[in-house]
């Protein structure tokens, strides 16, 4: 594995907010990314609405994000300017393949989505829950399938995918953002959100007597993307991730944003 001494330095001013300031580091000689070196820049796809990815300040415009965060981050270590690809959610991303509007994305890891992308080493663990009304019976994520019952999911995102296999009684009503889902929930026209609990975590000070579970139905493993057929770009990210774990990167950057209920993967080969 390269060395990235100067890369950790620069991340601790990125996680500072500083990064505009920051010159572009010297382009990489590295030929795993000659494609984006000769491009001059990093294209990567951010699904909007959760903080593993990006949050847009709705008077601001500003974006935070672990994704935005290892971006910029990422951009540095090649040399190259970082373009950021907006989506209205995590599971949008992947319209971009069809018009290659991005080189690096964000998801979590999902056989169904393994078909359309390549998954580099796991970044970020956590367990995909529910997030109840005021008085619910719901009481654990087993109550949660029954008759009546009826969960928001943003459509495409890894909560939907899994609970359109393993939802037996409870409905499905899929939304085109998070904000819209939790919507949902506060106006009591759904009986719960399913998201990672880092997620739910945020979103319940917006649900008056919301409850979030105890316990998760399903793994979240978080990781970044490339498009098929780009083995030599992945490799070069994997060495990347490995180190942004190894340094303690990650986990800064999970401080600076003071995320809960999600901790660091372990280290891969």
């Amino acid at each position: 594995m390269r060395k990235l001494g100067p890369m950790l330095a620069l991340a601790a001013a990125l996680v500072s907010g500083i990064g505009a300031q920051i010159a572009y580091a010297q382009l990489t000689q590295d030929p795993r990314v000659a494609d984006l070196v000769r491009a001059g820049e990093l294209r990567v796809g951010l699904g909007l609405g959760v903080p593993t990815q990006a949050i847009k300040d709705p008077k601001t415009g500003e974006l935070r994000g672990v994704a935005l965060e290892l971006a910029r981050v990422l951009a540095n270590r090649i040399g190259v300017r970082l373009v950021t690809v907006e989506y209205p959610r995590p599971g949008a991303v992947l319209e971009g393949l069809r018009t290659n509007a991005w080189d690096v994305s964000f998801l979590g890891l999902d056989p169904q989505r393994a078909a359309e992308v390549d998954f580099s080493h796991v970044i970020l663990q956590s367990e995909i829950t529910y997030l109840v009304a005021s008085g619910s019976s719901i009481r654990s994520s087993t109550d949660a399938d029954r008759t009546g019952i009826r969960i928001a999911v943003p459509r495409g995102d890894q909560s939907d995918l899994i609970l359109s296999h393993t939802l037996k009684r409870a409905q499905l009503v899929r939304t085109e953002s998070h904000a819209e889902a939790i919507e949902l929930l506060r106006t009591g026209k759904v009986d719960a959100k399913a998201s990672p609990g880092y997620v739910l975590a945020t979103e319940a000070p917006s649900v008056p007597g919301a409850r979030l579970l105890a316990d998760g139905f399903a793994q979240h493993p978080f990781a970044a993307i490339v498009p098929k057929g780009r083995a030599a770009r992945l490799a070069y990210v994997n060495e990347f991730v490995e180190e942004a774990k190894a340094s303690g990167l990650v986990m800064r950057i999970l401080d600076s944003l003071g995320l809960q209920l999600i901790r660091v993967a372990p280290a891969q080969k």
